[in-house]
């Protein structure tokens, strides 16, 4: 199995969009693991997706608008939301390059349910804040069901210089699809939108406890390798 090139630009979805959103103020924060932790956390059928020999886990917050459905017009006030998530990146046995999502904390409860019962995602319903003081972002989040009530609070600066022609920050960001297990099988959703607009970042603070909970204790106790933001795209999801 070879992987499918990576590629900045996505290709067309295979059918129309059913799911339209916008992201927007992404802080990108990823640690280089070692592929043999991940492998057992990946829906079947997948394996690690690997960027010179290593794979990698992504703690990613960021505020998701304006969802809409088909044709309907966007979803008010509940289509718009803070979210984090912690992903991880896997290709499948046609190559097929996504991410995989093990936790996606997110502001409103309705939306939650929706995701965890329609598509099968694991979001969990969370209290969330954002916060911009200039070239400052911060965002703060805490688990409000489930046994344990996981928080992070991430808070960095945003660069002036542009990340382009860089082959890892193209293999975190430049991603067209998602795995999801489900019922014993995995989904494979594609998705499209315009190339990921990428500054530098620096972490001014970073106080986690989401990354342990899906997974990786002690991971985030030491820095990211890499540290990227992003002012958002607009992007489609087809159907699985």
């Amino acid at each position: 199995m070879t992987p499918e090139p990576i590629s900045a630009a996505a290709p067309p979805l295979p059918g129309p969009a059913v799911i339209r959103q916008r992201w927007r103020n992404a802080i990108f924060l990823h640690w280089r693991v070692d592929p043999a932790l991940v492998a057992p956390l990946l829906p079947p059928g997948t394996v690690p997706d690997e960027f010179d020999g290593g794979t990698w886990v992504g703690l990613i917050p960021f505020r998701l608008e304006a969802s809409q459905f088909f044709a309907a017009p966007p979803v008010p006030w509940l289509g718009t939301f803070l979210e984090t998530n912690v992903r991880l990146y896997a290709v499948d046995a046609e190559g097929r390059r996504g991410v995989v999502f093990r936790t996606l904390e997110a502001q409103h409860l309705l939306p939650v349910l929706t995701a965890q019962v329609a598509l099968g995602l694991p979001y969990r319903w969370a209290w969330m804040r954002s916060r911009r003081m200039g070239d400052e972002l911060a965002y703060a989040s805490e688990r409000l069901t489930g046994p344990t009530r996981p928080r992070t609070r991430i808070r960095a600066r945003i660069g002036s210089d542009a990340v382009t022609d860089d082959p890892l920050a193209d293999f975190l960001t430049a991603r067209w699809a998602m795995h999801v297990a489900r019922g014993g099988r995995t989904t494979y959703w594609r998705n499209t939108h315009e190339p990921w607009p990428l500054v530098a970042a620096e972490l001014l603070e970073l106080q986690d406890e989401l990354v342990a909970d899906a997974g990786f204790p002690g991971l985030a106790d030491r820095a990211p390798d890499s540290v990227l933001f992003s002012p958002g795209v607009t992007t489609g999801f087809s159907a699985p």
